[in-house]
């Protein structure tokens, strides 16, 4: 039976992970690591929760320890556009967290998930269909600590032998959790604001393609790749995976198929625009179709309907 320990247990991603993961593997197997923002009732209620700021090492080893932890999903993290705005932080957080998670790792034998990003890639790296292994010269720090992690954990596996897995995740879409900070915001705040007030004004320009991914298919990536058979895994970290690319344009005319007065208006960020400029409009996730059988289950269409199905019933 597995041990798994959520780190970031209630982001935007960990919130969700960790509850299909207590479904997957049973509620006391798997504990939910927050450090700052306590856990909701749910979290709280449904299994083992633990304060874990992961850039304490010994904070780190104490709950490894305690639980018999033997796999860790690394989740905790800044993100792109806060990371601009305390890029001290954002090392502090996403590189020497990701160092002490990989030390314990090595130290008690687990089995480490940790996500990457399309910001891992910039202005000189192939724009669309971005290839797996391809030039990364990010201009951010969330990106520049992206690529480092990376790295980080190829070094732990090749070094080591710690079983290192990751994903680069695209925008990610949720109907359960407000996202954080990060970029591709946007595509989950239109939706809210869609069903509120039928209007939503976007700080990307029009034309702005990047690749997102529904939140369960982000969850499925991430179990799916740390259920893999690792003798098939050539590139073990770091791989492309998405679902779908869109501008605001697009879903915004597929919100309209649902809520005919949906009104989308701009008021453009420099600050996101230029980060959302440097990323990728489409990434090749070939290397994951073929290494461990990606394949996402919802497209524009399908998440559209679903997030405006759940969030009407939440909202009104």
């Amino acid at each position: 039976m597995k041990n798994i320990l959520v780190t970031g247990a209630v982001g935007q991603i960990g919130s969700e992970l960790t509850m299909e993961l207590r479904k997957r593997f049973g509620n006391d197997n798997v504990v939910a690591g927050f450090h700052r923002t306590k856990p909701g009732d749910i979290l709280k209620n449904s299994g083992p929760c633990e304060m874990v700021d992961c850039t304490n090492f010994e904070q780190v080893k104490d709950v490894v320890k305690k639980y018999n932890i033997d796999t860790i999903y690394h989740l905790a993290a800044i993100l792109s556009a806060v990371a601009e705005a305390k890029p001290n932080l954002a090392w502090n957080v996403n590189i020497n967290a990701l160092y002490n998670v990989l030390e314990v790792a090595r130290e008690h034998g687990c089995a480490v998930f940790t996500p990457s990003s399309i910001g891992a890639f910039g202005e000189s790296t192939p724009l669309d269909n971005t290839p797996q292994d391809t030039i990364q010269r990010p201009s951010t720090m969330y990106g520049v600590t992206k690529v480092a992690g990376e790295l980080l954990c190829d070094y732990y596996f090749k070094r080591f032998g710690v079983d290192t897995r990751g994903v680069r995740y695209p925008g990610i879409i949720s109907n359960e959790t407000l996202p954080g900070g990060g970029t591709t915001d946007y595509a989950v705040e239109i939706y809210y604001e869609a069903i509120k007030n039928k209007k939503y004004t976007c700080n990307l320009g029009k034309g702005t393609f990047l690749d997102m991914m529904y939140m369960p298919d982000a969850i499925k990536a991430a179990i799916d790749l740390m259920e893999a058979d690792p003798a098939k895994l050539k590139h073990r970290n770091a791989f492309n995976v998405t679902a779908m690319s869109f501008d605001p344009e697009m879903i915004a005319a597929s919100i309209k198929k649902i809520i005919p007065e949906f009104e989308l208006e701009y008021d453009v960020d420099p600050v996101r625009q230029a980060i959302a400029n440097s990323w990728p409009n489409s990434m090749d996730d070939s290397a994951a179709r073929e290494e461990w059988g990606w394949k996402p289950e919802y497209d524009l269409e399908a998440m559209t309907k679903d997030m405006l199905d759940v969030l009407s019933k939440k909202i009104k």
